[in-house]
Order: C-alpha cells, then sequence, then structure tokens
C-alpha cells in the first residue's frame, strides 16, 4: 500500500537538497495511501460531510511544512510520520463533527472500508474457509459482508491492528513503532486480534485471556 521505501529514501535525499520537484514527488507518490489509510477509519457519518482527500491535502500541506524539521531529526520512516499526523487530523475531524451533529456519531454503525485487494481475499480466505481461494472469494459479496461487519464489531485496539497489518501492509516492526509498543507486544496484540476476529466470523464464543 506504502510507496517503496527505496523510493521515498532516494526522493528524501533530494529534497534534503533543496530540490522543490523531490519535495512535491515524495508527497505526491504517498497521496493515495494516505487516502486509503483515511478511508479505512473514518466513521460512516463523518463520512458524509467530510471528504477523506480534504484531511489528505491538510496532512501533506502539514507535511511540506514541517518536512525540514522531520529531515532533522526523523524518529519514524516517513510513513509512519505522514499516517500519524493523518491519525491526528481524523480524531479531530471525528471530534468536531460528534459535536457539530445533532445526533451522536457515536450511535452510527462503524464503517470499515476493506477493499478487495489480494491482501484482503488472502485474509477473507485464510480466515473464512480454508478451500476458498482468493479468487473464490471476490464474488461471495455475503462473505464479505460478513468480514467486513466483523472486523467492525472489534474493539478499537484490535482493529486498528488488523487495519495496519492487512490493509496498510505495515509489518510488525512498523506497527510496533506506530503503536509505541516493544514488537513482541505488537505481535501478540495482532495475534489476540486475529483470533477475535477468527470468533466473530465462525460465531464461537471467545476465548477466556
Amino acid at each position: 500500500m506504502w510507496p517503496d521505501s527505496s523510493q521515498t529514501r532516494e526522493l528524501l535525499l533530494g529534497a534534503r537538497e533543496g530540490n522543490q520537484a523531490a519535495v512535491n514527488q515524495l508527497l505526491d507518490k504517498h497521496r493515495d495511501a494516505l487516502r486509503r489509510m483515511v478511508e479505512m477509519r473514518m466513521d460512516r457519518a463523518v463520512s458524509q460531510r467530510v471528504d477523506a482527500s480534504d484531511i489528505v491535502q491538510e496532512v501533506l500541506l502539514e507535511a511540506n511544512r514541517r518536512l525540514r524539521d522531520y529531515m532533522n531529526d526523523p524518529r519514524l520512516p516517513f510513513h509512519l510520520w505522514l499516517r500519524h499526523m493523518a491519525k491526528d487530523r481524523l480524531i479531530d475531524a471525528h471530534r468536531r463533527h460528534r459535536q457539530a451533529a445533532r445526533r451522536s456519531v457515536d450511535r452510527e454503525q462503524a464503517s470499515v472500508a476493506t477493499p478487495l485487494d489480494q491482501s484482503t481475499l488472502d485474509l477473507m480466505a485464510g480466515i473464512c474457509d480454508p478451500e476458498l481461494t482468493p479468487a473464490a472469494a471476490a464474488t461471495w459479496h455475503e462473505l464479505q459482508s460478513r468480514f467486513e461487519a466483523a472486523i467492525g464489531e472489534l474493539d478499537e485496539q484490535d482493529r486498528e491492528v488488523v487495519l495496519m497489518r492487512h490493509f496498510e501492509q505495515l509489518s510488525n516492526s512498523e506497527v510496533a513503532q506506530s503503536l509505541n509498543l516493544s514488537e513482541p507486544a505488537a505481535g501478540m496484540r495482532y495475534l489476540r486480534a486475529m483470533r477475535r476476529l477468527r470468533e466473530k466470523l465462525s460465531g464461537e464464543r471467545p476465548e477466556a485471556e
């Protein structure tokens, strides 16, 4: 989902040298990934009032302003730095529209956008039916609906780690950095989330922690 890291490093090098074209290309290459990341997390009610592209544009403008500071102290990989800003903007959007809405956004059914890319199909097939191939899963609209509903029913921590690992295709190390966890803790959180997702899809009772 995120741009190739080697290309990002090359563009950052150009940006350090004052190449504005490199800066523009660097930000533009991350636009689509940021939009997908935001769309996955937008509440259904908020998405009717706020366009994900507007949030992304705000993030990229902020990134452009703060790029020199980032390059002087790159504590996170560039894409994780961008998604951190995007998460903050999304939280602000939800907060504003909770206050402005006549009824609380919290009452709306959670909406999780799960585009049917290869990662999604593999995950659906692996969890729901070991005999189901990814190609066959693409035609099973009922299965897709069940899958999206099950993810939406997870608590926030579990849903977040599933989205990060499977739909953003972040590594366990990147998840750990983003959530300020150790890698073993991030791995355990992921395994727990996948167990709960499997339980919801199969109708099993949750296992005792």
